[in-house]
């Protein structure tokens, strides 16, 4: 995925030293029900769109941004799926990182869904019942997401992560 700017600032100060940073997921459902997944470039694996927010950047914004960037698609965001800190990982190029993600559910308003940018080989909608294999982050949110009445999920404090 592309790496923003101001992280890329922070890089050249930080080096590859842990950065926390702020994460946004969307699952957008069209009037079908179907969920729009995007494969991704950067491990080839279908996915749900995500991206960092700008900094002062609201999470609604980011994930109204990201979907139309990645896919052509333009949706509307219908309420807070779940929040959750991720646990850390390290990038194949040294850099570490932690995220706080808000994964939102959205509704498409708009917009035929295509490979929009350079972070997406393919893109397309999915029966939630013939969906194409999914890491358990994607298939999780999207499970969350499909429950249209449900309540915002976070991590008890005494959960383990």
């Amino acid at each position: 995925m592309a790496t923003p700017d101001f992280i890329l600032q922070l890089r050249a100060l930080a080096g590859h030293q842990l950065l926390w940073l702020p994460g946004v997921t969307a699952v957008v459902f069209n009037d079908a029900g179907e969920v729009l997944l995007m494969q991704r470039v950067d491990t080839g694996r279908w996915s749900v769109v995500g991206g960092i927010p700008e900094p002062g950047e609201q999470p609604a914004t980011t994930a109204v941004r990201e979907v139309y960037e990645e896919t052509a698609v333009r949706c509307a965001v219908e309420r807070v799926v779940l929040v959750e800190a991720l646990k850390p990982i390290r990038y194949p190029n040294g850099d570490h990182c932690q995220f706080m993600d808000v994964t939102l559910r959205c509704r498409a308003v708009s917009g035929q869904a295509r490979v929009n940018d350079d972070e997406a080989l393919a893109v397309g909608w999915f029966a939630l019942d013939a969906l194409p294999e999914l890491e358990d982050f994607a298939l999780e949110r999207i499970r969350r997401a499909a429950e249209k009445e449900a309540p915002t999920w976070f991590r008890e404090a005494d959960e383990s992560a």
